[in-house]
């Protein structure tokens, strides 16, 4: 790590030592809440959760200075602000880019972490038995994912984790965070699906984004008409990386239209000429409800979110 890596990893040390904890809700209702006059959350909350512009008097001193050695703390008029966020996950904590999440490059942390880390249990309960085990986290944003699973998958055997994205500010904040939540034998790599990832695993994981976004932001845009291409990447990719007896666990977005899944009718056929054995789930009925109100979901009945689960079970 580098000087300003080892500023954020030690901020975040101090954090966790003050007892920091911050639920990152949606982007929407976090506006709404930062439009209230008043706040009744504590200084590190505001600053560190909220985003909001704050007095140096009101951090410790040397909270500001470690955001300042970071090249984490911005100038507004007369007053400073954090460009990055920490949230609470269980007892880890995440560091992740600041609301708002408007810049392309921006690593983003929310609802959506929140549900796939629930939906992971699963994923790791059924996990094949192995002496060593390989995950990789497709897309990893903060690494919250892959690192939440390493926990879950070390408290019964030691993991070797790959955490990979195309975002470097990704990367950064997944290197950080791995060091922050004490999670051992964890790599990450600058890597478009498994393009450059020459290895198998037990578990591959992903959450990528999947949203047709108009300003094309790494963290919402999933390519194609509806958003969910990069999805169809994954699973084509990491079907014949799979060691016997291991697991993709895909967690995506899902546009119905006229009662019909349309990522469900686009991976099924590619999925029963592999003759895979797959579950599928509807996790959330109905997210991004502010999307059906423009184009291309201004046809579409609602945005789920779904898990599809493909095993290895050949010989």
């Amino acid at each position: 790590m580098d000087a300003k890596d080892l500023a954020l990893l030690s901020l975040g040390r101090e954090l966790q030592d003050s007892n920091y904890r911050f639920t990152t809700i949606t982007p929407t209702s976090h506006q709404r809440v930062n439009a209230r006059p008043d706040s009744t959350a504590s200084p590190l909350q505001r600053v560190f959760g909220w985003s909001r512009s704050f007095r140096p008097t009101e951090l410790p001193s040397k909270m500001v200075a470690l955001l300042r050695d970071a090249g984490e703390l911005g100038t507004e008029d007369d007053l400073l602000y954090s460009n990055v966020r920490f949230s609470s996950l269980g007892d880890q904590l995440f560091a992740h880019s600041a609301f708002p999440t408007e810049a392309s490059d921006s690593v983003f942390f929310g609802p959506d972490t929140y549900r796939f880390a629930r939906a992971l249990r699963h994923a790791v309960h059924d996990r094949p038995e192995a002496a060593s085990f390989k995950l990789v986290d497709i897309g990893c944003g903060s690494g919250a994912g892959g690192l939440h699973a390493a926990i879950l998958l070390n408290e019964r055997v030691a993991a070797d984790v790959i955490l990979s994205d195309v975002n470097p500010k990704a990367l950064r904040y997944s290197r950080i965070n791995a060091e922050l939540n004490r999670v051992p034998n964890v790599r990450t790599v600058m890597s478009d699906v498994f393009g450059n990832i020459d290895e198998s695993a037990h578990l591959i994981i992903a959450n990528p984004p999947y949203l047709a976004d108009r300003f094309a932001r790494l963290y919402r845009h999933g390519g194609g008409n509806f958003g969910f291409e990069l999805s169809l990447r994954i699973v084509g990719e990491s079907i014949d990386r799979l060691y016997r007896g291991g697991a993709l666990f895909l967690y995506t977005g899902t546009p119905v239209v006229d009662g019909v899944d349309q990522f469900f009718a686009a991976v099924r056929s590619r999925l029963e000429e592999r003759d895979c054995d797959y579950t599928y789930e509807e996790i959330d009925p109905d997210v991004f409800g502010e999307e059906l109100e423009s184009a291309p979901y201004d046809r579409v009945d609602r945005i789920a979110v779904v898990a599809l689960t493909i095993r290895n079970s050949k010989e």
